[in-house]
């Protein structure tokens, strides 16, 4: 070995536990991605969640946050992963299987320097931040029970499926961009969340008229562990540090930063006046529609898909959800359809259009996708170009169609077991209600006599034959 490596300093010399293979560097740089994809859930979310709703309702909208971080990852690795990621079952779906064993975890993943261990844990940190933006839109309402049940069988049965269409051995995997999720994750959790929220039903009425955030600085604080938590989810997917993820996270910035001015400006010249929830709104839109092609679009493109993504979902949640019957009979608590669903749809259109063939050869090296539209043209590739935007509609219809499905099949199979939505006492109440807490306990605030006994607090289970009255 002396001979062999004389020339490598002691430190990337192989051993046991670096196998020739490895890329140190590569993997250093995929576990910083993933910690940080973590981080924007955990606390990310669970501080813009607490932060965003109403003072009744932080607790209880963080902890679903928090809970359901944690429910995945027993599940990624029991046997979501192998669903998502490992051998064939059927076309939609692979075998599920536990991903634990050494054997498997330590070796290389595919044709990357990295062992796979690596691999599960950045696509658990992706599964969970799915799950938790769904749950935007069911906030200040859902039991919280229910939603201990939701979390493992949205996971097992519809995230699982877009996962392995898209990105595991699917049939779409060869035809789809989608660089780092805006269909697999984004378009999932917002359609999810809407059709969710449908069956759930809406929040009390007070609340549905007046529901101001409690702390706007601390939702900030959330925000912005969302935004720098981004280089690492859009700047792990090619699996190595290389100049795609150079240029992916450049240009989820660019397109973020665009994305916030433009619906800041729109904000200032409708409503004259700047609103700080507007640009945290802004800023999401445009980090959801750069994901499916930061690292196949130049950073011209990532300008262009800024200004759309800052103003077609102003547009859809500011005006046409007001004017809109369809939207507002759903109670969608934090708009997630807009800023995840319809700038994920955008997002992934807008890829088919922009994408650099040069670059998509880099990160689709096996792959059959595109050129986009737009360089199809200047090619002369007008049809492929124009096939590469029918597979990009074919994605999102498939992920769109399936997630209403099997969204609605969960609610009703938990809604047979136990009530999806509170009781309409606990909603007035809030956290005090469902979890005996308080989000601020100040002198005389949050005194309890006698305190409540957690036995007390058991959730209402009818009977399974008989599904519970839904209240509106």
């Amino acid at each position: 070995m002396g001979e062999t490596n004389a020339w490598l300093p002691p430190g990337l010399w192989p051993d046991k536990a670096s196998p020739p293979w490895l890329n140190k560097g590569d993997n250093g740089w995929e576990l910083t991605a993933a910690a940080m994809v973590g981080l924007q859930s955990v606390p990310g979310l669970v501080i813009l969640y607490g932060s965003m709703v109403k003072k009744k309702w932080a607790v209880n909208s963080a902890f679903m946050a928090l809970y359901a971080f944690a429910s995945v990852l027993l599940c990624w690795v029991m046997w979501a992963y192998q669903m998502s990621f490992g051998a064939d079952m059927i076309p939609l779906l692979g075998r599920p299987d536990q991903a634990m064993i050494d054997k498997n975890l330590l070796v290389r993943y595919e044709q990357k320097y990295i062992p796979t261990a690596d691999y599960v844990f950045y696509q658990f940190a992706f599964a969970a931040i799915t799950v938790i933006l769904l749950a935007g839109s069911l906030l200040g309402r859902m039991n919280f029970y229910a939603w201990m049940l939701f979390v493992p069988l949205w996971i097992t049965l519809s995230y699982t499926v877009g996962a392995y269409t898209i990105w595991g051995a699917g049939f779409l995997r060869e035809y789809i961009i989608d660089y780092a999720g805006g269909y697999v994750i984004h378009l999932s959790s917002g359609v999810a969340g809407f059709t969710a929220a449908y069956w759930v039903g809406p929040r009390h009425s007070h609340d549905r008229k007046h529901f101001p955030p409690n702390n706007i600085i601390n939702m900030l604080g959330g925000a912005g562990f969302l935004w720098m938590g981004w280089t690492g989810f859009n700047g792990g997917s090619p699996l190595a540090a290389n100049t795609i993820t150079s240029l992916a996270v450049l240009n989820t910035h660019i397109c973020t930063a665009t994305s916030l001015l433009v619906w800041l400006s729109l904000d200032m010249v409708v409503y004259l006046k700047s609103s700080v929830i507007g640009a945290v709104q802004g800023m999401i839109t445009g980090l959801v529609c750069i994901t499916p092609g930061a690292g196949i679009v130049d950073t011209w493109a990532a300008v262009l898909m800024g200004i759309l993504s800052g103003s077609v979902p102003w547009f859809t949640m500011m005006v046409l959800h007001k004017k809109s019957s369809f939207f507002q009979d759903v109670d969608d608590t934090l708009g997630v359809f807009h800023t995840h669903a319809v700038a994920g749809l955008l997002g992934g259109l807008l890829s088919g259009l922009f994408a650099n063939p040069r670059l998509l050869e880099m990160f689709y090296p096996m792959g059959k996708q595109g050129p986009g539209f737009i360089y199809g043209i200047a090619d002369g590739k007008f049809r492929h170009g124009l096939r590469q935007m029918g597979f990009q509609f074919a994605g999102a219809l498939f992920i769109t169609v399936w997630n209403v499905i099997v969204t609605s099949l969960i609610c009703i199979l938990i809604s047979r077991m136990i009530q999806l939505r509170m009781e309409e006492d606990d909603l007035e109440i809030g956290d005090d209600a469902v979890h005996g807490e308080e989000a601020y306990a100040l002198w005389g605030d949050g005194e309890r006599h006698p305190p409540p006994l957690r036995f007390r607090m058991t959730p209402r289970m009818p009977s399974f034959c008989r599904r519970p009255d839904r209240k509106f």
